[in-house]
């Protein structure tokens, strides 16, 4: 039997996984993130430890619970979602921002299907919580932070909302709250600061649910503003017990590399930080890349293949497309163990582009696809938004990559190449020493392979341009495949972590 592992690595859930919220039931652990612009939406994750993470699913994955037209912004879409367990059913609140509205799913099944989304239309704002007191009321608490009680089987809502508790005097952004019956009290924890470098997790506590709120006297409980921690913009956390009793923390963070300010090109991900109760408050412990492995046993997942080979009917659950997806247009049915993409948008600058792809989820990784583009265009790209993504792409005897960085879309390279099925290959190397303030967080070198496995590089790329600080938004990167001109066929998908410290 192996050595148990003296630590374990933060993040718990890497990559593109904002807004984490979790709920236990019995020995299992569930977790959900936002998704913004992508479908399917809101990624839903399984652990036995709290430590190894395997996704089950997306909670929305038809259009009857998810519609995101391509008028919807990057960035827009689904919002912070809680996730609970109660009564016997898992339920699910979440804010769809282009439509303006919340909704609420369940499933008896985390793994699906949920149900298709009550609306609860007057209730205003982002963030909303779901708690349930006592006497069976329902408390949706959301961004403000203001609190309404609603009958979560209709959507219906009782009496005006009324105002709880807003976190430090002037701190902007109060948001993602969180509701719970702890002992004696009920705790309010919230977000505030804002989710960028100054963002923060502070708590309140009341004997009823709807308050008074008296503040935690050590606010905030957790950040890293002004700090050189490795870690930051930590914040919009949700408390767990562990398997032992103990308490833990799930929470958002970014590592960000390279020079001033400092890039972070992942996204924000979910970080897991133990907390202890000193006289009725909760403390979070250190946050770190590598923290001490719980005492608890600890139950590894199988790592995902490093290759898709599209043998599936349908795509794997970490498989997104920005707004939607459909069986027109991405399909592995029609060429079986191909990936067949029919083209919309004429390039990644299309907000209705045909594109398919995986959260980048290392910051050393190498991705390959073998393509067939001989009745069409198309290729991979690395995606932050519309106006910033890196491309490499084959059509008719020629390869290029193309560079879209804010108002500048330039072919960088054009390489003629032989006719027929070829592999397109890019490459992420993180800085590992900054030259100057300047330097930036990652470089990305695009090219093809050769039948012997030889790699010809075009170009390399600043990575710092596909990152949140340049282009702003609250996403990460996406790598995939695309169509931007007729069909484009891809027979497999590499995807292969060069870091050996963090699992995917």
């Amino acid at each position: 039997m192996p050595a148990a592992a003296s630590t374990v690595s933060n993040p718990v859930v890497p990559g593109f996984h904002p807004d984490p919220s979790i709920c236990q039931a019995g020995s299992d652990y569930y977790l959900a993130c936002s998704s913004f612009e992508y479908f399917p939406g809101v990624p839903l994750f399984h652990s036995r430890d709290l430590v190894h993470w395997r996704q089950i699913g997306n909670v929305l994955d038809r259009p009857s619970q998810l519609r995101l037209p391509p008028e919807t912004t990057s960035s827009g879409g689904i919002y912070a979602p809680t996730l609970r367990h109660h009564d016997g059913r898992f339920w699910l609140i979440t804010t769809n921002v282009h439509d303006g509205g919340h909704l609420l799913v369940t499933a008896t099944d985390p793994a699906g299907a949920w149900s298709d989304p009550i609306r609860l239309p007057s209730v205003p704002g982002i963030d909303p919580d779901l708690a349930w007191d006592d006497e069976g009321n329902c408390w949706c608490t959301y961004a403000g932070i203001e609190q309404i009680r609603i009958d979560p089987h209709t959507g219906q809502s009782f009496g005006p909302p009324r105002r709880l508790w807003s976190g430090a005097p002037g701190a902007k952004a109060p948001e993602a709250p969180h509701l719970y019956r702890i002992g004696d009290y009920w705790y309010l924890l919230i977000a505030e600061g804002g989710t960028e470098r100054a963002h923060g997790v502070s708590i309140a506590r009341s004997r009823t649910p709807n308050g008074p709120f008296e503040p935690c006297p050590s606010n905030p409980i957790l950040t890293h503003r002004g700090t050189d921690h490795p870690i930051q913009n930590t914040g919009h956390g949700d408390l767990i017990q562990a398997p032992d009793g103990s308490w833990w923390m799930v929470l958002l963070g970014v590592r960000p590399g390279g020079g001033t300010p400092g890039w972070h090109v992942l996204g924000r991900e979910t970080f897991l930080a133990p907390v202890s109760w000193v006289d009725g408050w909760p403390v979070v412990g250190e946050l770190s890349l590598d923290m001490p492995a719980p005492p608890w046993p600890l139950q590894p997942v199988a790592a995902a293949p490093a290759r898709d080979d599209f043998d599936l009917s349908e795509p794997a659950p970490c498989w997104i497309s920005p707004r939607h997806r459909s069986p027109e247009t991405c399909t592995t049915t029609e060429r079986p163990g191909w990936l067949t993409l029919h083209a919309r948008g004429r390039s990644l600058d299309d907000p209705d582009v045909t594109f398919t792809g995986r959260r980048q989820q290392h910051l050393d990784c190498r991705v390959r696809a073998l393509i067939d583009p001989e009745e069409g265009r198309g290729g991979l790209a690395v995606r932050l938004d519309e106006q910033h993504h890196y491309d490499i792409e084959a059509a008719s005897g020629e390869v290029r990559v193309l560079a879209r960085i804010g108002p500048l879309h330039t072919v960088v390279a054009s390489h003629p190449v032989s006719l027929g099925p070829l592999v397109l290959r890019i490459e992420v190397t993180p800085t590992r020493e900054a030259n100057d303030a300047r330097t930036g967080p990652d470089t990305l070198s695009l090219g093809v392979e050769e039948p012997d496995g030889r790699y010809v590089e075009f170009t390399t790329l600043d990575g710092r341009y596909l990152s949140t600080e340049v282009a702003g938004g609250f996403t990460g990167r996406v790598i995939g495949m695309y169509a931007s001109a007729g069909t484009v066929h891809f027979d497999w998908f590499d995807y292969e972590p060069l870091d050996p410290r963090m699992p995917a």
